[in-house]
């Protein structure tokens, strides 16, 4: 698994490495924005119910789909190529690389090409990947991984990306948006211009008539996919509308949930190369198949990657991308990515939730995003048997049912609690110390006036 693992030495617990301040704010922003816009509409709930149903129906034809998507895709040219993982998909880049004497790729957004990690793959056989979607330039000059699934440098500052491009471009410091917008259109204009091949992701491909559809804001995809001789895209097996009369309802709801936007700036429809130039379409699985055969679970794949679940999700906005340890953060990276690594690598991430819902209640495509977390912590917690651990968190458990079922045990565990908090600042070790979800926090202190039942006792004596 690339990245920083989930609860490692090196991400201790939730709250190190957290988030920046300015990602939660800017985050519970882009959802209330994105929320305004999709519930002033009557008919968002029918769309979100619409789009479900056509998922579901992608979803449990997929086999028969791809088919039809495949011979459709040849028909006009484009050669497809299936695979299996992320090593086959990397694989069949080098060779066309190498077919078509490839130096420099141009990059266009793709989270595919994320879970390959295929910058540092064509980086270690000599071919420069130069991420051209703004975010992701950004934070490829910082070194880092993107923090957010449609704005991958949500984490960063202005005076940050000034500073960054001060040291790594060599321009004057500036804060200003749109003069730091103008230096990377410089620089990643001559990249267009010299690269040897343009790649790029899908946002839906059509299995009716073997058309791909991206879109963006900035023209970069645009250019990328035009400029070069030779494009390459890469699309998850899942990412398919039966009709192409089922695009206009997801061409209005994804930008909406991703951007706040009634439309995105440009949509762009691939029917094949032009005369001339080569296209190629590299279908990955890597793990989805997986995923398709188990029934309670198969809902992950109808994801259109809007990334509303992270900017609604409590956790995400406290913590940041990064602490999810690979490509998708969130809720849906803590539903798909234990199911497309594995529970024995990513198998802490359905733990790392309040539980809350609020990921389910806005999802466009409707998937069950909190039942499917409750799902996989049951199949953590049944791969991992009788350990230590389980035993403790049994105990746990059970002591807290025996604690509030009564009003006498209730008000004796409240009493030993608030003894414990009075006493805690003294004891040798601070027992939030010692958990990976309390490292780092303070202990509530109890109110001065009494508890909540003492309180509202009052409050009604005073009312009568």
């Amino acid at each position: 698994m690339s990245g920083a693992e989930f609860l490692t030495n090196e991400n201790k617990g939730l709250v190190e490495p957290h988030g920046p301040e300015s990602l939660a704010i800017t985050s519970e922003r882009s959802a209330a924005g994105n929320l305004e816009l999709c519930w002033a509409l009557d008919r968002w709930p029918d769309w979100r119910q619409q789009a479900h149903d056509i998922k579901a129906y992608t979803v449990a034809n997929l086999d028969m789909l791809l088919e039809q998507f495949e011979a459709n895709l040849k028909a006009k040219g484009i050669t497809v190529l299936w695979a299996k993982d992320a090593e086959e998909a990397n694989r069949y880049i080098l060779n066309i690389a190498r077919e078509h004497s490839v130096k420099t790729v141009v990059k266009a957004k793709s989270m595919v090409s994320e879970e390959t990690d295929l910058n540092h793959f064509l980086a270690g056989h000599g071919i420069e990947a130069i991420e051209t979607d703004l975010g992701e330039y950004i934070v490829q000059l910082a070194g880092q991984r993107p923090t957010h699934i449609v704005t991958p440098a949500l984490h960063l500052s202005a005076a940050e990306i000034g500073r960054l491009f001060a040291d790594k471009l060599g321009v004057p410091y500036t804060d200003v948006h749109e003069e730091l917008t103008m230096i990377a259109r410089r620089k990643l204009r001559e990249k267009f211009i010299n690269a040897d091949m343009g790649l790029s992701g899908v946002n839906f491909g059509v299995a009716e008539t073997g058309t791909l559809c991206l879109v963006e804001n900035e023209g970069n995809i645009g250019l990328a996919t035009s400029a070069p001789k030779v494009h390459v895209a890469m699309m998850g097996i899942e990412k398919l509308v039966p009709r192409l009369a089922d695009l206009p309802l997801f061409l209005n709801m994804l930008p909406r949930m991703g951007t706040g936007q009634k439309l995105t700036s440009y949509v762009h429809f691939f029917h094949g190369p032009v005369e001339g130039r080569k296209m190629y379409l590299i279908l990955l699985d890597n793990g989805r198949s997986k995923i398709l055969a188990q029934k309670h679970h198969r809902k992950t794949l109808h994801c259109i990657r809007c990334g509303l679940c992270l900017n609604n999700c409590p956790v995400y906005r406290h913590v940041g991308g990064w602490a999810y340890g690979w490509v998708y953060p969130g809720p849906i990276g803590s539903v798909l990515t234990p199911q497309l690594v594995g529970l024995k690598k990513a198998g802490k991430l359905p733990f790392a939730c309040s539980l809350c819902g609020a990921c389910s209640e806005i999802c466009p495509v409707k998937i069950d995003l909190a039942h499917q977390l409750i799902r996989l912590r049951q199949k953590v917690v049944a791969a991992e048997g009788t350990t230590f651990q389980s035993v403790l968190d049994k105990l746990t458990w059970f002591g807290f049912a025996v604690a509030m079922k009564g009003n006498f045990r209730f008000r004796a565990t409240m009493l030993f609690v608030k003894t414990g908090i009075k006493a805690a600042p003294f004891l040798p070790i601070h027992p939030l110390q010692l958990g990976q979800w309390t490292r780092g926090r303070a202990l509530p202190q109890p109110p001065k006036e009494g508890s909540f039942r003492d309180w509202w006792k009052k409050k009604m004596k005073n009312e009568t």
